[in-house]
């Protein structure tokens, strides 16, 4: 029984599979049926997938319920949803009732898949609607019945089949598949290979390859987690074996990976999601997004260059450095030749769906090269299962969300929590910022990108905006505290999936991943406060090359202060004030940011000149370190700074 129910969920997973591929390529049918028999398969084999995992005879009887419950109230959406496209429902109470039913089911299921916050913030949102009347304050309302309320979450497209699951169905699942067939196929392999053969020459070597690997397959793969294992399980290990204790590899592969997310073109599908949310061409969104994300990974390649410098990394040897053959360049077209075509299709002007599409028949095409994968046919059945099994977890998600925004439209809640922020915040749209961004990361933990970054905006966005923020700025401040959530603690999924790797325990991995990404808790602020360095509206060269020139000062003065090192180990009050000016520079005041600037281009200058006058007096210098790996003993040592 157990084999014929593992086949039949990975016959439903390659099922999905298929339907984003097709529904990208030819696109969609009638709305109503395409989200109702979507989102009922991938609860049914995400529910199945759960107890095939973990058996238990118990638990399966409550899970066939909850498929029973969910199913049931899908076929009676379809049908009464098609029945008021021509004339009025009057929902009767099993209609209501069971709909209920349904919407509990999911937030369960919510719940098992991705934790208790967004699956909370889903049940406390169903539960204000009729608790309404007994709350007091900005949050009461008249509250609302059984059959107004499942009529908003689950009957009709504001909730629960809204635009949320649409946008997935018909643009982000196909890129969820893209990047899991990109892994399937080996790219990420060969891309860890040519990035090692293009940073050997560097002291860091492995950690810079580990920068630019996690980069480019992080920005397609759509998940932090998926990232940090699908590269870090060949980087992590090669990190440790240059000297650098483990604890700095698992957090510089977490702070990579999570910067993927963040990174153009793809940006884990959440620019296509974001330029239909915003009505701005995907080609302004990526150009908006560029700069930010190139000063992230600077920030990670200084903390890399300043760390080498602290532990006394030698390069690696001529003899010991891989080179790049023949063979590898025509592999390297498995990763480059699906990249070139998303970027062609778009620039011919067609819809990034089929855009997606096509990437990933490239994918599949010149993973061909790669003789495992050509061996192996049977390969690519497991790989188009994966995928289903991926995209069956962001509608689960994603349809979770639905609840969210049914109840934000139908009580206004939405509103009343900004009116709250600009009463509490005043004026100051920094205060605004900061609890805008204590919420994100609290909502965003353990979710993946797409579905973090969509419930966030939905519900944290009317805040910023009434604050007179960008609407581009505002999709991009809440996307980068949704994707830092991924290596905050407590929850810290990233850092939980690199530490078995590194070897070390997960939470100091976590603080030390956020160190090594501050500038990615920084660059938000940054933008919101001068939106030249998004290239936002008419474009003004001087205006931009300002914002570009301090924030890459900034960028510099906080990988230094966080490493403790630049030219020379610094002392306390050096890493103090050039976090103070960064700060300065990064802030909306007209005179702070000069000020911040000519103050840490002064302190960089004399770190050059000067480079012993940052050292604490009879401060030891380290002595360099050679190539093989270094003793328990010396790892804890270099952990201490």
């Amino acid at each position: 029984m157990t084999r014929v129910l593992d086949a039949t969920n990975g016959v439903v997973f390659f099922a999905l599979a298929l339907f984003a591929l097709w529904t990208a390529c030819f696109g969609g049918f009638d709305p109503i049926y395409q989200r109702g028999l979507a989102v009922a398969a991938a609860f049914a084999a995400v529910v199945c997938a759960r107890r095939l995992a973990r058996p238990n005879r118990w638990l399966a009887a409550l899970d066939l319920g909850l498929v029973a419950a969910f199913a049931w109230g899908v076929w009676l959406f379809m049908e009464r949803t098609a029945e008021a496209v021509d004339l009025f429902v009057d929902y009767s109470p099993v209609d209501q009732w069971s709909a209920l039913a349904a919407t509990l089911a999911l937030i369960e299921v919510t719940r098992r898949e991705f934790g208790g916050p967004l699956a909370a913030v889903a049940g406390l949102s169903l539960g204000y609607c009729f608790a309404g009347p007994w709350l007091p304050g900005a949050l009461y309302h008249a509250g609302f019945s059984l059959d107004q309320t499942m009529q908003f979450v689950w009957y009709g497209f504001q909730g629960v089949f809204g635009l949320p699951v649409g946008v997935v169905l018909d643009t982000i699942l196909v890129f969820i598949v893209f990047g899991v067939v990109l892994g399937g196929t080996g790219a990420a392999d060969t891309l860890m290979k040519v990035a090692f053969a293009l940073t050997g020459r560097l002291r860091g070597g492995p950690a810079h390859a580990a920068i630019v690997s996690s980069c480019v397959f992080g920005t397609m793969s759509g998940s932090v987690t998926a990232n940090v294992v699908g590269t870090g399980t060949f980087t992590i290990p090669m990190i440790r074996r240059r000297g650098f204790p483990p604890v700095f590899a698992g957090a510089l592969e977490t702070a990579a990976s999570t910067g993927g997310q963040i990174m153009p073109p793809v940006m884990g599908a959440a620019a296509f999601l974001m330029a239909d949310l915003t009505g701005t061409p995907y080609a302004q969104v990526c150009l908006a997004a560029l700069a930010p994300a190139l000063l992230y990974y600077l920030s990670l390649f200084l903390s890399v260059i300043f760390e080498v410098r602290r532990i006394g990394v030698e390069p690696i040897p001529l003899a010991e450095r891989t080179g790049l053959t023949s063979r590898d360049l025509v592999r390297s077209l498995s990763f480059v030749a699906p990249i070139a075509v998303i970027i062609g299709v778009l620039v011919m002007g067609r819809s990034p769906a089929l855009a997606g599409f096509w990437a990933t028949v490239a994918a599949l095409v010149f993973g061909l090269v790669n003789v495992e994968f050509r061996e192996d046919p049977l390969r690519i059945l497991r790989t188009l299962r994966a995928a289903g099994a991926a995209s069956a977890n962001i509608l689960i998600a994603v349809a979770g969300i639905g609840v969210i925004l049914a109840v934000l439209n139908l009580t206004g809640i939405g509103l009343t929590f900004a009116s709250l922020v600009n009463a509490f915040a005043g004026d100051s749209l920094l205060v605004a910022l900061l609890l805008t961004a204590a919420a994100s990361l609290v909502l965003g933990m353990g979710m993946p990108t797409v579905p973090a970054y969509l419930v966030i905006v939905l519900v944290l966005g009317p805040t910023l905006r009434q604050l007179g923020v960008e609407m581009i700025a505002m999709h991009l401040f809440v996307l980068y505290f949704g994707v830092m959530s991924a290596l905050t603690p407590p929850v810290a999924l990233a850092a939980f999936a690199a530490a078995p790797i590194a070897g070390a325990n997960p939470l100091p991995i976590a603080v030390r991943a956020m160190r090594l990404a501050l500038v990615g808790f920084l660059m938000p602020f940054a933008f919101v406060f001068d939106p030249a360095l998004l290239l936002i509206g008419d474009f003004d060269l001087l205006a931009w090359a300002w914002a570009g020139a301090k924030v890459t000062v900034a960028t510099w003065l906080v990988a230094s202060a966080v490493a403790g090192w630049d030219a020379a180990k610094l002392a306390p009050l050096d890493r103090i004030a050039a976090l103070v000016s960064a700060l300065a520079i990064i802030s909306a005041g007209t005179i702070a940011a000069p000020v911040g600037l000519a103050a840490g281009l002064a302190l960089l200058a004399r770190r050059r000149v000067f480079p012993g006058a940052s050292v604490r007096a009879g401060a030891k210098q380290p002595s360099p370190q050679t190539n093989e790996r270094r003793t328990p003993g010396q790892e804890r040592k270099g952990e201490a700074t």
